[in-house]
């Protein structure tokens, strides 16, 4: 099944410097991946919302990929000369077959890994973390540990007995954790307990998931959310992290399937985002359920863009 399209470099315009000054020029769509010897950056697309459809939420994720890259486009590039930043296609769901895009997803993620690039993933539906995580787990050593860190307002623990779906990544993962006998690190920032019903909070607790809460999740508690997840980045030896667009106010992100006021703020994301930049385990992250069909003035895409040009700079 061909579910993997080339890059297209239509969608990089802005500003034009002729001096590399913005990101749409300093960007290289590549048709294959290659071993890098320099610092590289490579953005991977995952269109596909077919996991957000089975979880009785509002489609059009399918399109988020490319609103980010639009936004991401016009800003300005800070980038060392020799750094490299790529675009590297887009992996899309064919015939609902959301398990072969996943699957494909991991394959591309361990490609870039093994090729020494920084792998930035914009999706689509948070199904995008069963693939990424899969992704990981086929490109480092088999005796390394892996930490999910995921900002979110959900815990996306949801048993997949009916199938998988957006809302069942985390609980697929923790499931395979359990059959080759290694440990499900598992951190959630920002859960809300609006957008959680009992029954996952007793499945996060089973299987020793560290929350923090979105009350808990602010600036005022700064001091102890880093320690929290310097302890955590600590006790493994990777760090994955992906950031779910819902689990911000909707008066920053109302682009997404499952949009709500009492969201996070950017401020307090970001500051945690650079911890966890600053330990120097982060491997990969993507941004998921970015939906343009609800979003305002692109406000949403924005928000992504911003995040993505922070952690490239950073990182």
């Amino acid at each position: 099944m061909n579910n993997f399209k080339k890059p297209d470099s239509s969608l990089w315009q802005g500003r034009k410097s002729n001096a590399d000054l913005y990101l749409h020029e300093k960007v290289i769509c590549v048709d294959a991946i290659k071993k890098e010897s320099a610092k590289t950056f490579a953005i991977l697309s995952y269109a596909c919302d077919e996991g957000v459809k089975r979880n009785q939420g509002r489609v059009g994720a399918v399109t988020g990929p490319e609103a980010i890259k639009k936004q991401l486009a016009k800003m300005p590039n800070h980038l060392k000369n020799n750094t490299q930043f790529l675009d590297v296609g887009t992996v899309f769901c064919v015939d609902d077959n959301m398990e072969q895009a996943q699957q494909t997803l991991a394959k591309t993620i361990t490609t870039l890994l093994k090729n020494n690039t920084f792998p930035v993933v914009l999706g689509g539906g948070h199904d995008i973390a069963y693939g990424h995580y899969n992704g990981i787990l086929n490109a480092i050593e088999k005796d390394k540990t892996i930490g999910i860190i995921n900002f979110d307002a959900h815990f996306d623990l949801r048993a997949n007995t009916n199938g998988n779906n957006s809302g069942t990544p985390f609980y697929q993962i923790a499931e395979d954790c359990k059959t080759n006998n290694t440990t499900f690190n598992y951190l959630c920032l920002g859960i809300r307990d609006d957008a959680n019903d009992a029954s996952l909070f007793t499945t996060a607790n089973e299987l020793g998931v560290t929350v923090i809460k979105n009350e808990d999740f602010n600036l005022h508690q700064s001091k102890k959310i880093q320690e929290q997840i310097s302890t955590f980045i600590n006790s493994v030896d990777v760090v994955y992290t992906t950031i779910d667009l819902d689990g911000f106010s909707s008066a920053y992100a109302a682009g997404v399937s499952a949009a709500s006021p009492m969201g996070f703020s950017p401020d307090i994301a970001l500051q945690c985002l650079q911890t966890i930049i600053k330990s120097g385990k982060l491997i990969s992250l993507d941004i998921a359920e970015m939906n343009p069909t609800y979003d305002i003035d692109n406000q949403t895409a924005k928000l992504a863009a911003s995040i993505v040009h922070t952690v490239i700079h950073s990182a």
